[in-house]
């Protein structure tokens, strides 16, 4: 049966419960859509679950003196240059209808003495801004009323939930993606649908030490990739500048443990970075010293560490002088779950320095997208941490990434719920993505130094049998990846990366889907073509910008932020639309 829209019957697939995914499995739902939600894990498993700092938005009653346009100035000057100006003002300019889109799937956000929200400060923001719930735990209490919210609309047959269920493939008939293929319980299966958006995150796991759970490994990136679909912007990974190590200065995250990320907020309130002689140092990298944008601060920490002969040692976060200024029990009410990660961990925060170190934290480049979502395959959309709109440049902006798949997980689904967005263009290409500013997007054409993949028989070649073993592991590829193509980069160090990643990728073979039963050998290619597509971007792009830093970089090239941000009434036009929102 047709619903007066259209929409009825039309099967959207999710892939992906994050907060892109979650939040738009659910608005489908209410328009009507035949939703089905696939996960590779359990629903809270995500990068979502483990954001501590919050989400930024200028709300209908902002603090003092804060605007939209200072949002709108503050993102683009955070990405270094190389933002999409259209994307960053539908970021900023919507914000707020899609914070009260979570109100009404049941998240409560934190709120000051009033009663009115409480906006906290993070690093590079120019005002109050960054609305938390549970102290440091607002991608927690994002998750958890999204993940309510989706099993009460499973419970009621609106959407389809399947968990544990890794997908390995997309179908396609021609170019136009049809549906997925995936692994449930070591079982294969396929769903076929009229869309897929692809929110399946980032992929930390590249890297040695990272913030993000074992479940990031691109993922929706190598799916969309092998589809056919554009990437950009691959050489911009963000990496956090705090995250706790342990005592003997291992890493507390990889390997699949829980990351014990030390949130930005911290140095928002006002703790201070020392090295291991008590100094602190960053005042003589950045004037704005520990509220610079996150990638200053990480690479600032990696050159004062190399300076001093220790580039895999740490320093140290000092918190005592919140507790000093605020009152005792501040950090516990403040931060309760980083405070019982640091007990946990054997660190009474209060009275003793926190070693950190940077971590792979983010990804700013991913699989090209416009406004709304699509890709340049039909029927694929992608949103969140595995999308690139150009929204977050060379360097996202504390707390912008929630926002983003928020934001942009609505218009997608807004964009699946047009009927015109659902046919096929005359020439079947479908609508070309718009990618982020600076370049053109990563295409199979562009020449990206991929093995073929597929055997000379034209079918994609399979694993080989025991041949993965001594020559590629995990544990190697990000080992690789940390030395080489990590915080501080040169053309060397990449071209000797992808010398390496040549020889693994001629027996595992990343570009084809392997005929494998267990998730981990898909994920392990999928981290390989991953890895190629990042060294070969970071290869391409020998000026210094943002969060790629080479040492042997040319000179950064002055760019005006001005320029760049003038005339966006010009350049984007909101499609007059019912919002899904309802606010």
């Amino acid at each position: 049966m047709t619903s007066e829209n259209g929409t009825a019957g039309r099967r959207f697939a999710v892939v992906g419960s994050g907060i892109a995914g979650l939040y738009a499995a659910l608005l489908a739902a209410e328009g009507g859509a035949d939703v089905v939600l696939l996960t590779k894990g359990a629903l809270a498993d995500s990068n979502t679950y483990f954001a501590q700092g919050g989400i930024s938005a200028v709300l209908d009653e902002p603090s003092p003196g804060d605007t939209v346009a200072a949002h709108i100035a503050d993102t683009l000057k955070a990405g270094a240059g190389h933002c999409n100006p259209a994307a960053v003002r539908v970021l900023c300019t919507e914000a707020r209808r899609d914070i009260a889109g979570l109100g009404r799937f049941g998240v409560r956000f934190d709120l000051d003495d009033d009663g009115d929200p409480a906006l906290g400060l993070e690093a590079a923001h120019s005002a109050p801004r960054i609305l938390h719930a549970g102290g440091d735990a607002t991608g927690a209490g994002i998750a958890n009323a999204l993940i309510c919210a989706v099993l009460a609309a499973q419970a009621t047959g609106r959407i389809r939930l399947l968990g544990h269920a890794s997908v390995t493939a997309l179908l396609q008939h021609g170019r136009r993606v049809t549906g997925v293929e995936f692994l449930q319980d070591g079982r294969p299966g396929r769903i076929q649908a009229d869309a897929v958006l692809l929110a399946t995150g980032g992929a930390g796991q590249l890297f040695a030490q990272t913030t993000n759970p074992s479940v990031a490994t691109a993922d929706g990136l190598a799916l969309a990739w092998r589809a056919g679909a554009a990437v950009a912007d691959l050489e911009f990974f963000q990496f956090h500048p705090t995250c706790l190590v342990r005592p003997d200065g291992g890493p507390a995250a990889g390997d699949g443990q829980d990351p014990l990320l030390i949130s930005e907020a911290v140095r928002g309130e006002g703790a201070i970075l020392v090295d291991a002689q008590g100094r602190r140092f960053l005042h003589g990298y950045h004037p704005d010293a520990e509220l610079a944008p996150r990638d200053v601060v990480s690479r600032s920490i990696a050159l004062h560490l190399a300076a001093f002969g220790d580039p895999n040692g740490h320093v140290y976060l000092d918190a005592r002088v919140i507790e000093d200024a605020r009152g005792a029990g501040f950090l516990a009410r403040r931060f309760p779950t980083i405070t019982r990660r640091t007990l946990e961990a054997g660190i009474d925060w209060t009275r003793e320095l926190v070693p950190v170190a940077p971590a792979a934290h983010y990804w700013m480049g991913g699989v090209s997208t416009d406004l709304h979502g699509r890709t340049t395959v039909p029927g694929l959309f992608a949103a969140g941490e595995v999308a690139c709109t150009g929204v977050q440049g060379a360097n996202r902006l504390a707390s912008n990434s929630l926002l983003e798949g928020l934001v942009f997980g609505r218009r997608a689904v807004e964009a699946f719920l047009d009927d015109a967005t659902l046919a096929a263009s005359p020439n079947g290409t479908g609508s070309r993505a718009v990618s982020a500013a600076g370049g053109l997007p990563l295409t199979h054409a562009s020449g990206a130094p991929l093995v073929d993949s597929e055997a000379d028989d034209g079918t994609p070649a399979p694993y080989p049998e025991g041949k993965i073993g001594d020559a590629f592991s995990r544990s190697a590829l990000r080992r690789l990846m940390t030395a080489q193509a990590g915080v501080l980069r040169t053309g060397g160090l990449l071209r000797e990366a992808a010398a390496v990643l040549a020889e693994w990728a001629a027996v595992v073979r990343p570009a084809a889907v392997p005929k494998a039963a267990d998730p981990g050998t898909h994920e392990d290619a999928n981290l390989l073509l991953a890895a190629q597509l990042l060294v070969h971007a970071a290869l391409e792009r020998r000026v210094s910008l943002g969060a790629h830093y080479r040492d042997d970089g040319l000179p950064v090239p002055v760019t005006s932020l001005d320029n760049q941000a003038h005339d966006l009434d010009e350049e984007f036009r909101m499609s007059p639309k019912a919002s899904l929102v309802h606010d």
